[in-house]
């Protein structure tokens, strides 16, 4: 079996420019295939898994992974998705943003001589001649077809500038780069970037005279059409500094059930038919599945030692242990709670809740914990005598937020 029958089996696949002779490639020889990923933080989070996990199924099936961090590209911003212009960062900025990015990364797969490659294309973009470019590269596309892609054609309506219009030209001229000098063949990417990966194809064969090939991933929501990776909290980041890897792990634990057979097949390694015996859980055994779907997606991102810790404060969270290590935790003056801190002062203070009017909200809501014990009134004072047998406060935002605050 092939990893182009593993991409289908587990739902990776929404276009290919020609899965055929894809799938014979993948059968007759080791095969070079890159995604981009452009600095445009310091983080990757949990949109950029399936990418990154594509790369992984493509270096296990025997095959080369190309990293490109997009430290040229990432000057102009990609437009796809967007429905306004991207940000314009400084050069320091991008280039500290590539730097963590690219050791964000190292630890998913194994690089070095006949394996994973990473490069910068900042490194071949940087130094184009404008004038060169447009003789020599931008006379291959056509403005009517650029126009008609989806990414660009639907921020026509919202102003597309003219720096972000050449983006796709920028991207295609990577492909063809990485084909002459690296022997590169397959480009993979979310479905946003087809238009972009098609022109690569396109100028590859003209420049290069070489069939490439074009793979893109379904946009993937959760099943209320939420965008994946998005909270009331925000970004669900890869970096644990940005998200710890306890509320990683709640993440997943709290996807709904109709996405936990979907999510296993994408987000984790496991054999499809111990996917299959999850998914036929019912009723409340479905929540093993999702403790399953936490652990191995938190292993995979932070490591197994993490993902046992968020395991077991997941566990010691809901009184089925007593371990509290890995729930965030904050340190706060013993003499502060002495005299006592306002439920929706410190909900808000802790992140438990954006704003203090959320947190009023929360509470005259009946969602406010301390402990097992629900808090009455939004100006309820949280004090020292509230702690628990580990000397922390432990407060709860509904059914899955946790929070200590350790007195100090």
């Amino acid at each position: 079996m092939s990893v182009y029958d593993t991409f289908l089996e587990r739902g990776y696949v929404a276009q290919c420019t020609d899965e055929v002779e894809l799938g014979k490639l993948f059968n007759s020889e080791t095969v070079l295939g890159y995604i981009g990923f452009d600095p445009t933080a310091t983080s990757l989070h949990v949109g950029s898994l399936i990418p990154i996990l594509s790369l992984v199924h493509l270096q296990r099936a025997g095959h080369r992974p190309i990293v490109l961090v997009g430290g040229g590209t990432g000057m102009v911003g990609d437009p796809s998705g967007k429905t306004e212009m991207r940000k314009i960062l400084s050069l320091e900025e991008l280039a500290a943003n590539a730097e963590a990015i690219k050791e964000q990364l190292t630890p998913f797969l194994e690089f070095g001589d006949d394996k994973a490659v990473m490069v910068n294309n900042a490194d071949w973009l940087a130094s184009l001649n404008y004038i060169e470019m447009l003789r020599d590269v931008g006379r291959h596309f056509s403005v009517n077809r650029m126009l008609a892609a989806e990414s660009v054609k639907l921020r026509l309506e919202t102003g597309l500038s003219f720096i972000e219009f050449n983006y796709m030209i920028l991207q295609a001229y990577d492909f063809m780069h990485l084909c002459k000098h690296h022997g590169c063949r397959l480009q993979m990417g979310g479905n946003d970037q087809w238009g972009n990966i098609v022109a690569g194809v396109d100028l590859t064969r003209r420049m290069v005279g070489q069939t490439v090939y074009g793979l893109t991933f379904p946009l993937i929501t959760t099943s209320t059409g939420q965008k994946m990776g998005k909270t009331h909290a925000g970004t669900v980041w890869l970096d644990p500094e940005r998200t710890s890897p306890y509320d990683f792990y709640q993440y997943w634990v709290n996807v709904t059930d109709e996405d936990v057979e979907r999510f296993l097949k994408l987000f984790t390694f496991l054999p499809l038919d111990q996917v299959d015996e999850l998914a036929r859980l019912e009723g409340s055994a479905i929540n093993q599945a999702k403790q399953v779907l936490a652990y191995e997606v938190t292993k995979i991102v932070h490591g197994e030692a993490e993902a046992k810790g968020a395991r077991q404060a997941a566990q010691a969270a809901f009184g089925q242990g007593d371990a509290a290590d890995g729930v965030p935790a904050s340190g706060m003056a013993k003499d502060r709670l002495a005299e006592g801190v306002a439920a929706f002062v410190l909900f808000n203070e802790v992140g438990l809740c954006k704003s203090s009017s959320e947190a009023r909200r929360l509470i005259t809501q009946g969602g406010a914990y301390v402990g097992e014990n629900r808090v009455e009134a939004f100006d309820t004072l949280i004090t020292l005598d509230m702690a628990g047998e580990d000397g922390a406060i432990w407060l709860r935002a509904g059914k899955k937020k946790h929070h200590r605050v350790v007195p100090e």
